[in-house]
Formats: structure tokens, C-alpha cells, sequence
């Protein structure tokens, strides 16, 4: 089989489309259509159906899909480790993480990162979804539970903790609870109940100090924590804030200052294939570095 029409076909089978194929490839939609036709004949099977929505795998399409998928990533690390036997760490490093750790705390600190490794290519890929690392969707996630896929090595980075916060305004507004009974005449914002709970025990505020008979109605739901986060920044209410967030917004108070919230452990995650890679090793160390320094590592 050809190269040049395994990577076309990988690129199509990727995009769903000759046409966004193309586009990745810098060929025009009939060059593209060309290439698949001439590959599925030399192999004598279809590859796709071909319907107005796009394109969808025939079962040999798949099998070879899978075998040429193995070849581009193991040429993908082949070429990481060629690019990283230079002296300084070199090469793409794409890190998931999620929506709230990775917009406020993560994001404060890669400008100090890519000055200090700037022939480190980064991308931050966001999401409150887990991302596969196996499938190398990302070389690293920075992930709030530990991981259970066994050919993942992890490394626990720190443990963050919740606590209570609003705007001065709003407390100069609405008083100061002083007691977790308090809370009952508060607008509290949480997490939303349409989604599974981050850990079971996100929505702490509505039973801090709660009578069961008489349930919190909290102000608002959201279904991720930094939106909570920021709703609290403009005083709509009373909330639970993870602390390296807290740390980022100045008009935020602390409430009930004496209370302690659920902790959550975080962890530093990438492939076993990945385990000499200069890029993840200064990483994952700039990390460690950072949190040893502000006072939020593992406790």
C-alpha cells in the first residue's frame, strides 16, 4: 500500500470528510477523492459509506483505520524522542486539564514556563471531560481523582481545598454569616444537579449547618466550578471556591473563615511511553515548583 494514500486516508478517516481532509492537507476535495478511490481499489474492499452527512468507516475501513492510527502515533514518538535527544527540552506538549484549575491557576503561570522553555510548543486543552491520554489525545493531564488506567503513571501534585467566599459587597449588603446556621438566609450558588457531582461532596453548602426538614434552595446551579467562581466574583451570592481559585480574585472574602471544606487531590498523569520525556519531566517540575511555593502543596 502507498504512504502517500495511507496518509490521506488517515486524514479523512480523522475529519469525517474529504473536504476537511483537504483542508488539513493542503489538497483540493476531488485530489483528496482520487486518493481514497485508488487506495480502496488497490486493497480491492470500500473504505467508507458515503452519505449527505459525511463519511462513516466501512468494517475494513476500520480495521485498516486502527493499523494506520498505530502507525502515526508510534512515528509521532519517534519523532518527540529524536526532537528531545537535542540539549533542551523541544517539541509539542499538549496538557488537559480542567475548565476551573486550568483557566485561573494553570494559565497565571505558562508565561513564566514558556520563557524559561520556549522551544516547548504547549497547548492547554480544557475540559471538565475526561481526556484518554492512551489514545494521546494530550501527553498530560492534571487531573482532581486518581486515575484507573493501569499503564498511566501519576503523580499526586497537591490537595485542594474548598473554601466558603463572596464579595465584600455582597456581605455588606446581606450581613456576615456567623455561624453555619447562617447560611439558611443566604444566596447560595452550587453545583448543578444535571451532571454527576466532580466529588460527592461539591455541594457541601447545602448541608453545612442545614436543618434536613427545611432544605437549602440555593440562588443558582451550574454544572462547573468556574462558572461558580464567577458568578461569586460579580455578588450573586455565597459559594464554595477551591483556594488556588480564591487566590485570583481580590474582591473575594473568606466566610466563616473557621470552616473547612472537602479536600480534592489532584494529580499529575501521562502515558508509561511518555516516561523519559525531557518536555513532561521539566513540566511536571516548573508544577511542583510553583505549588511548593505558594503554599499549596500536598498537605
Amino acid at each position: 500500500m502507498d504512504w502517500d494514500k495511507l496518509r490521506v486516508f488517515h486524514a479523512v478517516a480523522e475529519a469525517g470528510s474529504f473536504t476537511h481532509a483537504g483542508d488539513t492537507l493542503n489538497l483540493s476535495q476531488s485530489a483528496v477523492s482520487r486518493q481514497i478511490s485508488a487506495l480502496e481499489e488497490s486493497v480491492k474492499a470500500p473504505l467508507f459509506h458515503r452519505h449527505a452527512r459525511g463519511l462513516i468507516l466501512t468494517e475494513q475501513g476500520e480495521l485498516l483505520y486502527q493499523t494506520v492510527r498505530d502507525v502515526f502515533h508510534k512515528l509521532s514518538m519517534a519523532q518527540a524522542q529524536l526532537a528531545e535527544s537535542q540539549d533542551r527540552p523541544t517539541g509539542p506538549l499538549k496538557v488537559t486539564t480542567t475548565i476551573g484549575f486550568g483557566s485561573t491557576w494553570l494559565t497565571m503561570h505558562m508565561k513564566e514556563f514558556i520563557e524559561l522553555y520556549p522551544d516547548v510548543d504547549v497547548t492547554l486543552y480544557l475540559t471538565d471531560e475526561e481526556v484518554d491520554l492512551g489514545m494521546r489525545k494530550a501527553d498530560v493531564a492534571i487531573r482532581m481523582k486518581e486515575p484507573r488506567q493501569p499503564d498511566l503513571i501519576q503523580r499526586p501534585l497537591m490537595n485542594v481545598r474548598s473554601t466558603i467566599w463572596a464579595t465584600k459587597e455582597y456581605l455588606d449588603r446581606r450581613g456576615r454569616p456567623q455561624t453555619p446556621e447562617d447560611l439558611d438566609d443566604h444566596d447560595l450558588i452550587v453545583f448543578g444537579e444535571d451532571t454527576p457531582l466532580p466529588v460527592a461532596s461539591m455541594n457541601w453548602l447545602l448541608s453545612l449547618g442545614a436543618n434536613p426538614q427545611t432544605p437549602r434552595r440555593p440562588v443558582l446551579r451550574i454544572n462547573n466550578s468556574y462558572g461558580i467562581f464567577r458568578a461569586a466574583r460579580t455578588g450573586l451570592g455565597i459559594a464554595s471556591v477551591p483556594e488556588y481559585m480564591a487566590r485570583t480574585a481580590p474582591n473575594l472574602e473568606r466566610v466563616l473563615p473557621e470552616v473547612d471544606g472537602p479536600q480534592t487531590k489532584t494529580y499529575f498523569v501521562y502515558p508509561e511511553e511518555l516516561r523519559h520525556s525531557q518536555r513532561i519531566t521539566v513540566f511536571r517540575d516548573f508544577l511542583l515548583r510553583k505549588i511548593q511555593d505558594e503554599g499549596l502543596s500536598e498537605r
